[in-house]
């Protein structure tokens, strides 16, 4: 079983496009695929897979807990929360910023006193739906305002894993968030194969190079990916992925009939058009 991630800087260059028109080529060569949307902000995949979520899992996320009766409120916690989030005025009791807690679990593990107990609260879903027997379709949704989401990607990831570890999938094709904080780069360091997507515009092209960058210092080889091939040249997407040392591995035309299979939520019916030039 190989991951796959379909990943980019810039927002809506067509990473979600390119996700499933991959899983639908693979599954046409009789190969069982597992799509994960791990763009757990703001999901869509399902949307362009015309289904509706199901099969809802909650997403909970460890939270700090003051016991006032054990407090001495001495401020180690709040010394050692590389996350700044516990805020403490010396002789008073430390004030938790959830909307900043990664739980960690360092201020209830350090804490002399045993006064910080483990919380919870909800943060979001993970939705795990059949689509036929060979693909099966997982994302993640976050709750709004929430500000710290790993755990929602980590359990979609997880769910994803579980599931073709059961109908012994060929591949995981993860869908990442724009961008390369966090939750973009623990997808892709466990990835054995990423493609980066973009387009022959400027935007395209400048955050191509971030993209790459960014695999680059992760140790990763990145196959370019261009979206809206031919609405313009794309020398120097050539001259950027020389420079990186990898290739154009596959093109998605600016077709009519890409445009409207997209619309239409039908692009199982378009994937022939994704030209591929690297072996899976």
């Amino acid at each position: 079983m190989k991951f796959l991630a379909s990943t980019g800087t810039k927002g809506g260059v067509g990473k979600s496009t390119f996700a499933i028109l991959l899983t639908y080529k693979l599954i046409s060569k009789g190969k069982k695929v597992v799509l994960c949307d791990c763009d757990v902000e703001c999901p869509n995949d399902h949307l362009l897979l015309n289904r509706k979520l199901s099969n809802k899992t909650k997403v909970y996320q460890p939270i700090p807990k003051l016991d006032k009766r054990k407090c001495r409120k001495c401020g180690i916690c709040a010394e050692k929360c590389r996350s700044n989030a516990i805020f403490w005025i010396p002789g008073g009791y430390p004030k938790f910023i959830h909307d900043l807690c990664n739980s960690c679990g360092v201020c209830w593990h350090i804490c002399p006193f045993g006064a910080i107990k483990v919380s919870k609260k909800e943060i979001g879903e993970v939705y795990s739906v059949k689509i036929d027997k060979n693909f099966w379709f997982i994302s993640g949704k976050s709750k709004p305002n929430v500000e710290e989401t790993t755990p929602i990607v980590n359990e979609a990831k997880r769910k994803a894993i579980d599931v073709a570890k059961k109908i012994n999938a060929d591949y995981i094709i993860f869908d990442t968030a724009a961008g390369i904080h966090c939750n973009v780069v623990h997808i892709l360091r466990e990835s054995d194969m990423i493609f980066a997507v973009t387009e022959p515009t400027p935007l395209g092209l400048h955050d191509l190079k971030i993209s790459l960058e960014l695999a680059k210092k992760l140790g990763k080889k990145a196959l370019v990916i261009i979206n809206k091939s031919g609405i313009g040249s794309e020398k120097r997407i050539q001259r950027i992925a020389k420079k990186y040392k990898t290739y154009i591995a596959g093109k998605i035309p600016y077709s009519k009939d890409v445009l409207d299979a997209y619309v239409k939520r039908d692009l199982k019916n378009v994937h022939e058009l994704l030209k591929l030039k690297v072996g899976l």
